[in-house]
């Protein structure tokens, strides 16, 4: 049995990609390793966001009013008098950072890494975030006894961009979550369909609405294809969203493009499997978790050439350059007028997507663990 603490601040208030991680590797290992106790740090936890805590993990919270009222500093600095006090065995950062001093007590550590774009793509972060995401990543790998990269792309990039020994990165892929898995029922698609006022047929774009996701590619394509299924893009807005919908009234397409937010975890699965094919044009990504979500729904992925996708999407999803409008244009085309097509990418992608088995991930994360201790 091994006493292990997390860094899980994103698991209670993150609803993106790094929240999504947390939530499931706590999930995963609780349910396969249940004899460990698992020890859950977080500055607070009002207003989180709701998931199932199982009986085997125990959430720590500042005690005093001063940490109470000064999150920040207690989960930079003091985070580390709690490790020790519990002896723990392992303390695993989920999501880039290790608390300050965590090399001085007794437990062993390890860091996840999902990307450097700040250091791949620059231009798309403000010089502060830059400057404080080097700061903390970089102290956060020279300081952990162990980093788990979430794909090849990542473990390459840590090397190139930040110098870490190829010996010290060990790759561990992510899953998605378990609801993808079960296909929702005809009565449950209705609801979906009805509740968001959805097509009969769409396209289906899912991520932050952000210029690195890309999502004006697909609009592009809409309006030099000529393509008449709907687009249905569903995440987070940010200022990208502005220049999406001028593009949309100039060409006045809005009513084949429809924006969906807020969409609560439980509904997606529906929109997913209703859709006729996922399109996920991003500049890069450290893993690209909505195309497992894709595959798992028995949807036809294309996605963009480089970067972790062909890792995440395996042998038979299509890949486009994702600059080339023309290629998506084609690739549409191709698998909407071609069944057998379709069917070969869904089964393919029903057999790649068992390297990203709960088991497989559980087993991988305890090995990288046992090693340590």
């Amino acid at each position: 049995m091994m006493k292990i603490g997390f860094d899980a601040k994103r698991a209670f208030y993150n609803s993106r990609g790094l929240g999504n991680y947390s939530r499931d590797t706590l999930r995963i290992l609780s349910h396969h390793q249940p004899d460990n106790e698992y020890f859950l740090f977080t500055p607070k936890i009002r207003n989180a966001i709701d998931f199932h805590l199982p009986s085997n993990c125990s959430v720590i919270q500042p005690e005093s009013l001063f940490y109470k009222e000064c999150p920040a500093l207690w989960r930079t600095f003091h985070e580390c008098k709690k490790i020790n006090s519990l002896h723990l065995d392992i303390f695993h950062g989920l999501s880039h950072e290790l608390p300050v001093g965590i090399e001085k007590t007794s437990a062993r550590s390890v860091v996840t890494m999902h990307d450097v774009i700040f250091l791949k793509f620059p231009q798309l972060y403000t010089l502060i975030d830059r400057q404080l995401y080097k700061n903390k990543y970089l102290r956060s790998c020279r300081i952990a006894d162990k980093v788990i990269a979430i794909s090849e792309q990542t473990k390459r990039d840590l090397v190139e961009y930040i110098g870490i020994e190829k010996q010290k990165i060990e790759v561990i892929y992510q899953g998605c979550n378990p609801i993808f898995q079960q296909k929702c029922s005809e009565d449950k698609l209705l609801i979906v369909k009805n509740k968001y006022n959805l097509p009969d047929q769409y396209l289906l774009n899912v991520g932050a609405i952000e210029r690195r996701k890309n999502q004006g590619l697909i609009i592009q394509a809409l309006i030099c294809g000529h393509i008449d299924i709907p687009l249905v893009i569903l995440g987070k807005p940010t200022e990208y969203l502005d220049e999406l919908k001028k593009m949309i009234d100039k060409h006045h397409i809005e009513s084949k493009v429809l924006f969906l937010t807020n969409v609560p975890n439980e509904d997606l699965p529906a929109i997913y499997q209703m859709a006729e094919i996922f399109i996920y044009p991003s500049l890069f990504e450290g893993f690209g978790i909505p195309i497992i979500e894709a595959l798992h729904s028995k949807v036809p992925v294309i996605t963009s050439k480089g970067s972790c996708f062909e890792e995440t999407g395996g042998p038979e999803t299509c890949y486009i350059d994702h600059d080339h409008v023309e290629e998506l244009i084609a690739a549409i085309n191709d698998i909407l007028n071609n069944t057998s097509k379709r069917k070969k990418m869904v089964d393919a992608g029903l057999l790649y997507i068992e390297n990203f088995s709960d088991l497989n991930i559980s087993r991988s994360l305890t090995n990288v663990y046992q090693q340590l201790i």
